[in-house]
């Protein structure tokens, strides 16, 4: 659970029992699918479906920052010389900050918003230069920046501030504008398994056998669950980070990110006269460094964290793209794709609802083609040959089943030659077929979460197997006969 999560009661809504006719379907209900819903709120027969309940995914595991002193993206971009895409990525970034502040203003959400200073910090020389490089590009952009680097955290060589940045509770939020749409369709509960063109229309079909036709529909999950016509796993790749909050005495008012990899991100968060500092670290693909325990122990030791401070702690997996940037826009005709936000959901989540707006109503916009999943098909080309060998490596690895870091309770064993697995706790027994049903990778128990996590494409099930997050959409529960 994630500190979010404390305190914070999402609306709930109930699952569709009967098939339906829309004008446009929003697939995901995470940040990227209710902003959508938001934006589109005026059009007519528009609905949305969430797998599980809203907000259950990624959008609860953030650190709620909203920033564009960003590590990836943009000093990707400047690195790469790549100035006038820096220019526009940068302004889609301002853009979405100021529409946050928009939304929470005229909406009156109660989301512990906060201005704070960004930190873009390293501790190596080599990323002094690119440090350099952000700050005379910011500069440009009339940013105030300046070199410094945060008080009373890990020593570092050297860093830059900005001022104009803001952190947040991302689950207040969420229900904040999740109760402006109360008298909107959405439905939870409700797992969209097969989209099928016919003619003018898409059918998208639930793990029930409902059906709802659309004329226009908005894929907005975290992983997309289809493989065609997109082939979205030899185009990315998944990275998965640990955070730990801890109860401190004093509100510094500040957030910060390393340039090197694995990256150290962190941030305070006050609620009321409790305050609490977030650290996030090891984040890594998941192909490699799997022992999730080890990983939060890392985090813990690294930051010099005592036990009796810490007030929760859990991950979050993030979509990595050739070039940094997420994508956002049309597949083919009238079927539009959100994802591959890389570690800055919060913003992308509310650009990408503006992109999609402009698509559907036929509206001109800068970002259009900047953003669109189809863009530089010649790069994408030249770069899934590598990530067609990472998941390739992320597959071969995940059919060694044991780990030698699992605890005598994990057991591997077949059963009438199936491969099955069995997990003790208080509770009792719980087995489960181990192989994720999306591309059939083995799974890794999660030791510190109790779940079973897919290092190949991010999919995630419960200790009993039943679906968390896709892109699966089967469970690998197993009952005994």
């Amino acid at each position: 659970m994630s500190i979010w999560e404390q305190g914070v009661k999402i609306p709930s809504f109930s699952k569709l029992d009967k098939n339906k006719k829309v004008n446009v379907l929003i697939i995901g209900g995470g940040f990227s699918g209710i902003h959508s819903l938001y934006k589109l709120k005026e059009e007519k027969n528009i609905c949305l479906v969430e797998a599980n309940t809203l907000g259950c995914g990624v959008s609860k595991n953030t650190t709620g920052k909203l920033t564009y002193l960003q590590d990836s993206t943009l000093g990707y971009l400047i690195k790469k010389g790549k100035l006038n895409e820096a220019k526009l990525y940068f302004k889609s970034q301002m853009n979405g900050i100021q529409e946050y502040l928009k939304i929470i203003k005229e909406e009156k959400i109660n989301c512990n918003l906060e201005k704070v200073s960004s930190y873009l910090v390293t501790n190596q020389e080599k990323y002094i230069s690119d440090l350099e490089q952000i700050k005379e590009f910011l500069k440009g952009e009339g940013v105030l920046v300046k070199d410094a680097i945060p008080e009373k955290s890990l020593h570092f060589l050297a860093g830059i501030c900005v001022l104009n940045t803001y952190v947040f509770h991302p689950l207040k939020f969420l229900k904040g504008i999740i109760e402006k749409l109360l008298n909107q369709e959405i439905y939870e509960n409700t797992r969209i398994v097969t989209i099928n063109k016919i003619q003018d229309h898409y059918e998208c079909i639930t793990e029930e056998g409902i059906t709802i036709f659309a004329q226009k529909v908005i894929v907005a999950c975290h992983y997309p669950f289809f493989l065609f016509p997109y082939f979205l796993p030899i185009k990315t790749s998944i990275e998965k980070s640990y955070i730990i909050a801890k109860k401190v005495s004093e509100n510094l008012k500040y957030s910060y990110i390393t340039m090197e990899s694995p990256s150290i991100s962190s941030r305070f968060y006050q609620d009321g006269d409790q305050i609490y500092q977030l650290i996030l670290g090891k984040s890594h693909s998941t192909s490699v460094f799997q022992n999730d325990l080890q990983n939060f122990h890392e985090v813990k030791e690294e930051n010099q964290m005592e036990e009796e401070s810490i007030v929760c702690s859990w991950s979050n997996v993030d979509i990595k793209t050739f070039d940094h940037m997420p994508f956002i826009g049309e597949l083919k005709e009238n079927l539009y794709l959100i994802t591959g936000f890389e570690t800055w959901g919060m913003i992308q989540s509310v650009v990408s609802a503006n992109i999609i707006k402009d698509l559907i109503e036929k509206k001109h916009s800068e970002f259009i083609d900047f953003f669109s999943p189809k863009r530089a098909l010649i790069k994408k080309i030249i770069c899934s040959p590598f990530y067609l060998a990472l998941n390739g490596y992320s597959f071969l690895k995940s059919k060694f089943y044991q780990k030698d870091w699992y605890s005598s309770n994990v057991t591997f064993y077949r059963k009438n030659g199936k491969l099955l697995a069995s997990v003790q706790d208080e509770k009792g027994i719980h087995v489960v077929n181990p192989v994720c049903p999306h591309m059939k990778c083995g799974l890794i128990y999660n030791e510190k979460e109790k779940t079973w996590d897919c290092p190949c494409h991010s999919s995630k099930f419960d200790i009993d197997g039943k679906v968390l997050k896709g892109p699966t959409k089967i469970s690998i529960s197993f009952i005994e006969k």
